[in-house]
């Protein structure tokens, strides 16, 4: 069958006739762990056709063939009672002392809810998922599709903070990374998983041998706190043919005290959008050295991945305009930075890129730990012809950035084939540092320009409101620490 749109749009109305589902979040979230049990049980059919000695972590019963696949099968009430009463207990105590895909299975039903309230629609949405071979390369490629759609729509149902990467994007920051088989990649805030599907994408195109598969098995790291967006991310992963995505883990990375990190958490290649403009947990920033701590989680999760970093290991990170222009504990993260790693390049996005989710202007960072920044190069990424902004019908396009990737060059030579142009500059450390480590630096070759977007402007004064929350946080933190020390 063709999957269209339309597949996805019928099994949305048929949950929006059920009492139990509440808004655009819920229905995501049931959609979810019935399509990852449908992916997971395909992709056992085929793994059963290439191992005879194959056994699946989940008993005979509660695997989908065996309840869910048969059209005229188990519904109503009696569909109810064992989806709610068996199946999903049984999912959550799976035994995974011997099978990491038992890992898999149950840290995603850990926090995994059944919102549906007639097992007669439930048999409806389970019909038509059925109606998807992921066996079928067709099939599966369409629906990578559907589930870029499905993601996006999450971010629109989610709260501020929380929002989709754009594809465009996610796959500029990797092509110019540019992972090898045999290097780990991670995301540690890894969200629905686009980051590091984008990057088994290019990795798979280096694979020629069994043991070149092996590798790209092994490669992909990531850790999301939230249940759903981590039942979506393992779900992305065996979709990209991932057979154990338990290196999807379902924490907190800034949960763990910093000094626990050893070599082997180390990895070669970090690609994230760390969520901005929201605050960790009391406590959390304890984990951190005292000259770092803060609330800010962006900042938390720079100071983070500096520390994940192999020696050598290459990031791409996407951070707002608040984290460049910040001062105090912003300027001794960023100070940390520069002195550790080799900041080399900062492309600066236009407004509403990650519209409509936010308006907060942003900036790809891509550094290499090990040396420390000489020169940091600026290069402002200009809309399309035409264009005054981005929207979700007029999205930012991978081709967008040819001009960047012309321009790019080797960092094994220095960059020495940059050279500046209207939209591209050079500025020396030393240049950073007499500003305090502001990285916010405008470019040169055009004037100051004052904007009047009545959008650019709303989200300037939220960057604005958040960078004094945080201040004032930071403020009510010194003087409780000042009076229990009189005390």
């Amino acid at each position: 069958m063709t999957i269209s749109t339309t597949l996805i749009k019928s099994i949305q109305d048929i949950m929006r006739q059920d009492a139990g589902i509440d808004g655009d979040a819920q229905r995501i979230s049931q959609l979810s762990w019935l399509l990852f049990l449908k992916i997971f049980d395909d992709q056992e059919t085929e793994i059963e056709m290439m191992r005879d000695d194959y056994v699946s972590p989940i008993p005979e019963d509660y695997r989908w063939r065996n309840w869910a696949a048969d059209a005229e099968g188990i519904t109503g009430d009696a569909l109810l009672n064992f989806v709610n009463n068996q199946l999903f207990d049984e999912l959550k105590d799976l035994y995974t002392a011997t099978n990491p895909r038992a890992e898999v299975v149950q840290a995603v039903f850990e926090d995994a809810f059944n919102y549906m309230k007639s097992g007669q629609l439930l048999r409806q949405v389970i019909n038509k998922i059925n109606e998807i071979d992921f066996n079928s390369q067709q099939d599966r490629h369409q629906f990578n599709d559907l589930y870029e759609k499905i993601l996006k729509d999450l971010q629109s149902a989610g709260n501020a903070g929380e929002f989709y990467t754009p594809r465009a994007v996610t796959q500029f920051m990797v092509d110019m990374v540019n992972p090898q088989l045999g290097e780990a990649v991670m995301d540690p805030a890894c969200g629905t998983g686009g980051f590091l599907a984008c990057s088994l994408e290019h990795l798979r195109k280096q694979v020629k041998t069994v043991d070149d598969d092996t590798l790209l098995q092994q490669a992909i790291h990531g850790v999301e706190k939230k249940q759903l967006p981590h039942l979506l991310c393992v779900t992305n992963m065996l979709l990209h043919g991932i057979e154990v995505p338990s290196q999807i883990r379902h924490d907190n990375t800034l949960s763990r005290p910093l000094v626990s990190y050893g070599p082997r958490d180390m990895v070669d290649v970090i690609l994230t959008n760390p969520p901005f403009g929201g605050t960790e947990e009391p406590g959390i920033e304890a984990n951190f050295p005292a000259d770092v701590r803060t609330k800010e989680t962006a900042d938390l999760f720079l100071v983070l991945i500096v520390e994940l970093l192999k020696q050598n290991g290459r990031a791409a990170v996407v951070l707002p305009d608040g984290t460049l222009f910040g001062e105090g504990v912003k300027t001794r993260i960023k100070e940390k930075l520069l002195t550790e790693c080799n900041l080399h390049t900062i492309v600066r996005l236009p407004n509403g890129v990650f519209a409509p989710y936010t308006g907060i202007k942003t900036n790809l960072l891509f550094f290499t730990k090990g040396q420390p920044t000489k020169d940091i190069w600026y290069y402002e990424h200009q809309y399309p012809a035409g264009y005054k902004s981005y929207s979700k019908t007029k999205p930012i396009r991978i081709d967008e950035f040819d001009v960047e990737k012309a321009w790019w060059g080797n960092e094994a030579d220095g960059f020495a084939s940059r050279v500046e142009n209207e939209f591209a500059w050079k500025v020396t450390i030393d240049d950073i540092r007499a500003k305090g480590f502001n990285l916010d630096q405008k470019n040169p070759h055009v004037g100051e320009t004052v904007s009047h977007d009545p959008d650019e402007l709303l989200a300037q004064y939220q960057a604005l409101q958040a960078e004094a929350q945080s201040l004032r946080d930071q403020l009510k933190a010194i003087l409780a620490a000042a009076l229990e020390g009189k005390a």
